[in-house]
């Protein structure tokens, strides 16, 4: 199961009701924080989330409405006691940015750890979890991000028990070690199932469309992809600030087939996004026009079918 929470759906400056942008996932007792612009503490504080927890902050570009609130939030983390390494993900950059914006957060309790991204596509891989990364077409370096939650093949315990696979071997062999015994060589593929489907995250900010983007999200679970301008006469703005229409995106959500597609990221003269459901919808029949805490849990296959 994957939590995944929208916490600020707003893009240039915050409004009394949508702060700026920002997206929160939780997997197995980690915590990943996409953006942090202007109100994410906020956000988090409404939702009931702890900023303590999080382990890897990942940012799409430098432009101040998503990485504003990186000061405060390190301050708030540092309160909060958090011990453990932060690792931040971002463009080229990342360090001297971080570094420039911790002039107000000079000590803190914690490392911080950074990883840049160096190449169009770039994969970090964890335990359990990968994080995708893809250049998309901003006026700036800006990047989408997948987050993809692996999931194995079940453990096939007749096999093993036939195989004579002593049972203190058996973790070894599920966590993809090969064992190398007298009584012979034994791989992971001898007692596992097939791999099972996972559950797949896309989410992507400030571009204009691009074939990297279908192709990154496709068949992704949940599709985050910003909608600045509602107003179909808007599309020339979106054009020249490198940003996209609703249509846009629900056309790109429709090309990548992704299961659900969640509209965000707003013009601040977009008061009443909900306005433009009906015709969005045509395009792409599951979107959503979302609002800040806008949450999810996303379950495996079956996980689904226990339900």
């Amino acid at each position: 199961m994957l939590d995944v929470c929208l916490l600020g759906t707003g893009g240039m400056m915050p409004l009394p009701h949508r702060w700026l942008t920002s997206l929160m996932a939780r997997y197995n007792g980690t915590s990943i924080l996409i953006d942090c612009g202007e109100g994410t503490q906020v956000a988090m504080k409404e939702k009931g989330w702890s900023p303590k927890p999080i382990d890897i902050m990942c940012f799409t570009h430098y432009h101040a409405d998503h990485i504003s609130g990186l000061p405060g939030m390190l301050l708030t983390m540092g309160n909060a006691e958090k011990t453990t390494p932060l690792l931040l993900i971002g463009p080229k950059g990342l360090t001297k940015v971080v570094n420039a914006l911790r002039v107000v957060a000079p000590e803190l309790p914690f490392e911080l750890q950074f990883m840049e991204i160096t190449e169009s596509e770039q994969t970090f891989s964890f335990d359990g979890f990968r994080i995708e990364t893809f250049r998309v077409n901003h006026n700036v370096i800006c990047y989408g991000y997948n987050i993809v939650i692996e999931r194995k093949g079940k453990f096939q315990l007749d096999k093993a028990i036939a195989l004579g696979i002593d049972r203190r071997y058996w973790n070894r062999l599920q966590k993809g070690e090969t064992l190398e015994l007298e009584e012979g060589v034994f791989t992971p593929d001898m007692v596992m199932g097939e791999e099972r489907k996972g559950i797949k995250v896309t989410y992507c900010t400030d571009s204009r469309p691009t074939e990297s983007i279908v192709r990154n999200a496709r068949g992704a679970d949940l599709f985050i992809c910003e909608g600045m301008y509602g107003e179909p006469d808007k599309k020339e703005k979106a054009k020249e600030y490198k940003h996209m229409t609703f249509y846009e995106a629900a056309q790109m959500a429709k090309d990548a087939g992704v299961a659900k597609m969640w509209l965000t990221h707003y013009s601040p003269s977009l008061i009443r996004p909900e306005e433009y459901k009906k015709e969005v919808r045509a395009i792409f029949k599951e979107t959503y026009i979302s609002r800040d805490g806008r949450s999810e849990e996303l379950l495996f296959e079956d996980e689904k079918e226990q339900k």
